[in-house]
């Protein structure tokens, strides 16, 4: 293929890519306009004379309470930074200036429900102190947490009356939030604890050479993002570091107590001890003016487009083929921008603080083309903190067909005791294996002419067309209509009504997916290093 042939084709892309959204854009504001009245969660919006969809009770909470979380948040900054500075505070002196800073925070929080956390908090540091070095840590260490994660859930939190009636006044101290949602990332900053405590003794070995190979910003001589969090978290920081108060310190730190990112404790008591330095001051407060665009963009999307009213309504099974397919896609679309938004508000929050956590959304939803790929850039911190907690230690790639079964159905658990979410998990375990399977073959496959190139390329968007078709039928099953859902999926689609709009999505996936790999980037340029035989080929 000649450039000539290559720049006609990315234009035809980027033209069908316009009328898409072109086209998406006019039929939602269509789908808001004819169906408001029968929505539920709209509200009176912040545009004269605009209804605002407040149906995502997450959404809702988080937007409400802004003012007064970012007044809190300067508040609590200021005065941790200037103790700081002032006396010069290190590890130890900063993790008790953030531990009372957090238990005010979280007394507002929780109220007297504060006991149970410090309660199982404190019994896991018993445990990882009593049994840590021990060669079966590691399963008591997981009974132990997941325990509690379950009964958190089945018993809503506990009650105070169940340990007597002396103590049944407490229950009318319940704060602000429910303590056993916020529960779940402690349990993961718990085990996080107990395995940096158990490998604290064994220095783990980065292959910095490799990484650099395949790393741009390392191989121009900088640091980049993934190699510093790395090192931080396979260099053990000394033993005096477990300490209890550094323990509930990286426990209940404020910014990342309610939503995360997740961080290790490694890399979180070496931060404690020295502020990060790979944000600057401008860096910083361009990351915080970046967050404010966003929440605008937020703000139109919600006072135009309902898409989640519709989905809570439940009119979209009034919908032709085409209209469930602008909801789906707009669902997720609105899914994607609520937890950027939430997970950089505060990760903004801890860099404020000198705390660099890992960013849950680095790649736009929009960009992500296969299961692998998605699932790095959906929530990475908590990707990041399965694959050293539990995909490595379970076998990690020796045993990755079974491990993904059970990493995902941990994730499904994790988020809620639904059977929605285990639907959701075990049906993307299943388009996870065709997906492996090809990728197994491809690297058996040599790019070594132009016509092995073209059809290399257009297999590679076919499949992503599919994978992507796969991935929302998984959320909107998990997260919006259920298992039950599914049948009707079936009956909408797979029928003459729906099979034109079948196609036309795939259609439309195959053209999303091939417009990124036409920069023709070079491979060495990039540093992936993903077949000796290909040269010249940006492969998705």
């Amino acid at each position: 293929m000649n450039n000539s042939w290559r720049q006609q084709e990315l234009v035809f892309l980027l033209l069908y890519a316009i009328i898409f959204y072109i086209i998406i854009i006019h039929y939602s504001l269509q789908l808001s306009h004819d169906h408001y009245s029968k929505l539920y969660g709209l509200r009176p919006g912040l545009f004269s004379g605009q209804l605002n969809d407040a149906s995502d009770a997450q959404w809702r909470n988080f937007r409400s309470n802004l003012p007064i979380l970012t007044f809190v948040f300067g508040l609590f900054t200021s005065i941790a930074n200037i103790l700081r500075a002032f006396y010069n505070l290190k590890a130890e002196g900063m993790s008790i200036v953030w531990l009372l800073i957090s238990l005010a925070y979280l007394s507002y929080l929780h109220g007297a429900f504060i006991i149970f956390i410090l309660s199982i908090a404190s019994a896991n540091f018993l445990l990882v102190k009593i049994f840590g070095q021990t060669k079966y840590f590691p399963f008591v260490l997981w009974v132990f947490n997941l325990s509690f994660l379950v009964c958190n859930r089945v018993y809503e939190g506990y009650s105070f009356a169940n340990f007597g009636n002396r103590w049944a006044y407490l229950d009318k101290f319940r704060g602000t939030f429910r303590w056993h949602i916020c529960f779940n990332f402690v349990v993961l900053r718990m085990i996080s604890f107990g395995y940096d405590y158990h490998w604290s003794g064994h220095n783990t070995y980065v292959d910095q050479e490799k990484h650099i190979r395949h790393c741009t910003t390392c191989s121009s001589g900088k640091t980049c993002y993934k190699m510093l969090q790395a090192s931080r978290q396979e260099r053990s920081v000394g033993i005096d570091k477990f300490s209890y108060t550094l323990y509930l310190c990286y426990l209940l730190f404020a910014p990342l107590y309610i939503a995360g990112p997740v961080i290790s404790f490694n890399a979180f008591a070496s931060q404690l001890d020295t502020p990060q330095k790979s944000y600057t001051l401008k860096q910083v407060v361009w990351y915080g003016f970046r967050w404010v665009l966003c929440l605008f963009l937020m703000e139109t999307m919600t006072h135009f487009f309902f898409y989640n009213a519709f989905a809570i309504s439940g009119i979209w099974k009034q919908l032709s083929p085409m209209e469930v397919f602008i909801v789906g896609y707009g669902v997720l679309n609105f899914m994607w921008l609520k937890f950027f938004l939430i997970w950089r508000y505060f990760r903004f929050w801890a860099l404020v603080s000198g705390i660099e956590a890992p960013e849950n959304m680095p790649r736009c939803i929009n960009n992500c083309y296969n299961l692998e790929s998605f699932w790095k850039n959906w929530h990475a911190s908590f990707n990041k903190w399965l694959y050293r907690y539990m995909y490595i230690p379970l076998g990690g790639s020796r045993r990755k067909l079974l491990n993904v079964w059970v990493v995902f159905t941990f994730v499904a658990v994790w988020h809620d005791l639904e059977w929605k979410l285990l639907s959701w998990a075990w049906l993307t375990c299943i388009f996870f294996i065709p997906e492996m399977i090809v990728k197994s073959a491809s690297t058996s496959f040599k790019v070594d002419n132009v016509f092995k190139e073209f059809i290399f390329r257009e297999l590679s968007a076919v499949a992503g067309a599919i994978t992507i078709t796969c991935l929302m039928v998984a959320n909107l099953v998990g997260f919006v209509i259920g298992p039950s859902g599914i049948s009707w999926l079936k009956s909408v689609f797979l029928q003459a009504q729906g099979l034109p709009t079948l196609f036309g999505l795939l259609v439309t996936f195959y053209v999303g997916t091939k417009i990124p790999s036409k920069g023709y980037i070079r491979v060495e340029e990039r540093g992936y290093d993903l077949n000796p035989n290909i040269k010249h080929l940006q492969l998705s």
